[in-house]
């Protein structure tokens, strides 16, 4: 061997065994990522998943069970397995995203968006019927729910629209945002999905609120929303339907009972792994109610730690903003975080009967290849848009409020 080859294979030893190689002198982009990722953020949302593994385990034989039938006879911890699969495809797609600087990320969040938009409106005309609603796209290898994956993108692509208005005042994206958010509740509401229309709303009213809309507007549009859902009691007959069962308790409200009793029956520490029995009467244990199955093996200790854990996310976020001078980065990641935590919201309120049943999974935590996957895309765009650049934030060249940091 040559003495150059011999050379070159220690200095690439020695640079591999260099303790400092990830240290905040590391200019590799692992390196630059690793410094400047929110690295508490990302822990918990590793704890997310861990949770949400051991409690897949817990429903899996009652979710087996449900769909077994026949000839058909469903391995207890199939769902399980399936699970650990789609966390090992979407946790390189997060971190992946993570990476990426911001600029990109608003370009493909576009693209995202409109892609997610055209099979929004194919869903009513081609996907198959399940359980009264079309939201489901089969593309041969595995299904696709358009809405899962346009909220990440949905939010984004806002937030680049409303940090417009920075830069000039006179271009009425309020307006551009209300009719692209008219139409997206349009194409929701015939699937019928009105949980998801609900926290698209909601999320456009918080990002319209942090951009500084007019405090007028923001009354007309709680007003609006109030007349809205009013509206739809009379005229839409699935909300009709829900708000009935909710309040007076007419029609089929056995689910949300059901999940409920199952919720309060482990008590404070539950009955421990795998000795719950009522959750083998939920209709879907291991993804629309896999709260109350936490709640009957592990307790109401454990329900009360998620909902800490989930609230504490959202907090970390909202404060680590408050140091962000970039309008889109704000506007992006405020939006994102609030639109994870309203799902979760919204999904434990279901178990605990303060809300309506919605078909609404709880993040990371319920099965779901559609949902991980679309989950960890919106949580890596939330990463990346909370990073902390030292280097970057001194440099004359940084434009910011209205600006794009050219990370």
């Amino acid at each position: 061997m040559s003495e150059g080859g011999l050379t070159g294979r220690i200095k690439a030893g020695a640079a591999w065994a260099d303790p400092n190689r990830y240290g905040r002198s590391d200019r590799s982009a692992v390196g630059r990522w690793f410094w400047e990722i929110d690295r508490v953020l990302l822990l918990m949302v590793a704890v997310l998943i861990g949770i949400g593994l051991i409690a897949v385990a817990a429903a899996a034989p009652a979710a087996a069970q449900r769909y077994s039938g026949g000839n058909v006879k469903i391995p207890e911890l199939y769902y399980f397995w399936r699970q650990i699969m789609w966390i090992g495809v979407s946790m390189p797609v997060m971190i992946v995203i993570s990476m990426m600087p911001r600029d990109r990320l608003r370009r493909l969040s576009l693209i995202g968006a409109g892609f997610c938009f055209v099979g929004l409106v194919l869903v009513p005309f081609i996907a198959p019927e399940v359980n009264g609603a079309r939201r489901w796209l089969n593309l041969g290898i595995g299904q696709f729910q358009p809405s899962e994956f346009l909220k990440p993108f949905f939010v984004v692509s806002m937030a680049w629209l409303l940090s417009l208005r920075e830069k000039d005042k006179s271009l009425p994206v309020f307006w551009l945002s209300a009719c692209v958010l008219a139409v997206i509740a349009a194409l929701l509401m015939k699937q019928p999905d009105f949980g998801s229309t609900i926290i698209f709303a909601a999320v456009w009213v918080a990002m319209l609120a942090i951009a500084g809309i007019n405090l007028r507007i923001l009354i007309g549009l709680g007003v609006a929303g109030v007349v809205g859902i009013v509206l739809a009691y009379f005229f839409y007959d699935v909300a009709t339907v829900r708000i009935n069962g909710f309040l007076f308790g007419e029609g089929d409200n056995f689910q949300v009972e059901n999940a409920m009793r199952t919720l309060t029956a482990g008590g404070l520490f539950g009955m421990g792994p795998g000795a719950g029995t009522r959750k083998f009467g939920l209709p879907e244990p291991h993804t629309d109610y896999i709260f109350s199955v936490i709640g009957e093996e592990f307790g109401l200790i454990a329900c009360l730690g998620i909902a800490c854990l989930y609230l504490a996310i959202v907090a970390r976020v909202l404060i680590k903003l408050l140091d962000e001078e970039n309008s889109f980065a704000i506007l992006a990641a405020s939006g994102l975080v609030l639109e994870f935590g309203l799902q979760a919201l919204i999904n434990m309120m279901v178990n605990v009967q303060l809300a309506p049943s919605k078909g609404m999974t709880l993040p990371f935590i319920s099965y779901g290849g559609s949902s991980m996957l679309a989950l960890s895309i919106g949580m890596g765009l939330l990463l990346a848009f909370t990073r902390r650049n030292p280097y970057l934030s001194r440099s004359p060249y940084v434009v910011k409020w209205g600006g794009e940091n050219l990370d």
